[in-house]
């Protein structure tokens, strides 16, 4: 009995061992889409400037030109790839896609299973109200509905304003912002939360009678992110987006979608 428990020990030690001493995956992540020839980016392709369908149904946006341009330094072809925005951290774990580029917002959580670029643009979560609704801050929204965009940025930044949150009728989620301004434009919520670069674009775009409440509920960054051991592919995506800040070329495809520079890649 006493020799087996010896043996069993030894055993257990060894494997112990073992696993300390076992070696991290290679980091193949540059090297392998490189060899595969295809850079694909997954997004929500209803989200408009970033990435969106044009009347062609052609995928559009400031966060595609950049991509696409960064696939072309990189040498390999580009593909935008609709998905699931409420599964994207599954579709990138599975390989469907090599990143989630989309107006994706830098959190500790995602931080913690993600690897993400540096921010290259500052957002808010804010809310859009009808002009005429006589709502002005966001104490005015005390026992009304809002919606927001299921799996998206806007549920956390809700979720962190506590006594907001308590203090309203209801919240609807919605598949995406458009669908969910859709339904704030007919009556059937009394606000949305959503991205402030996002909101203050579906309006002028649409030129529907909306207004942005000017108090806020959390600022935020925009990032792209990879799977959290594809560092290489992460940093070289990096690399190019500050080339492509230094020469020029950030600035052209924002002030193209936005009127001027605001990124703040480098920075």
């Amino acid at each position: 009995m006493k020799k087996l428990f010896v043996l069993a020990a030894a055993v257990t030690a060894a494997a112990l061992l073992a696993g300390c001493t076992k070696k991290a995956a290679p980091d193949n992540s540059l090297e392998e889409l490189k060899s595969r020839g295809e850079f694909v980016l997954g997004l929500d392709d209803s989200f408009p400037p970033m990435g969106f369908r044009n009347e062609t149904d052609e995928i559009v946006g400031f966060d595609i030109d950049l991509a696409k341009e960064v696939a072309a330094r990189l040498g390999v072809n580009f593909r935008a790839q609709p998905i699931n925005w409420d599964a994207k951290e599954q579709e990138l774990a599975t390989g469907n896609i090599d990143c989630i580029w989309n107006g994706l917002t830098i959190t500790e959580d995602r931080l913690a299973s993600l690897s993400f670029t540096k921010p290259y643009l500052n957002n808010a979560q804010v809310l859009v109200v009808r002009k005429d609704a006589g709502i002005e801050k966001l104490e005015d929204l005390a026992g009304k509905t809002v919606g927001i965009q299921a799996g998206s940025s806007a549920a956390d930044a809700l979720d962190a304003a506590e006594d907001f949150k308590k203090s309203l009728k209801g919240v609807v989620e919605f598949k995406d912002n458009i669908l969910a301004l859709n339904d704030l434009e007919i009556g059937g919520v009394d606000g949305v939360v959503m991205d402030l670069i996002v909101a203050n674009y579906a309006i002028a775009a649409s030129g529907k009678p909306f207004s942005v409440l000017a108090e806020g509920l959390a600022p935020e960054e925009y990032g792209v992110a990879f799977r959290k051991n594809d560092v290489k592919l992460t940093d070289a995506v990096q690399k190019i987006l500050e080339e492509m800040k230094a020469d020029g070329t950030v600035e052209k495809i924002s002030t193209k979608w936005f009127g001027s520079d605001i990124t703040v890649i480098g920075q």
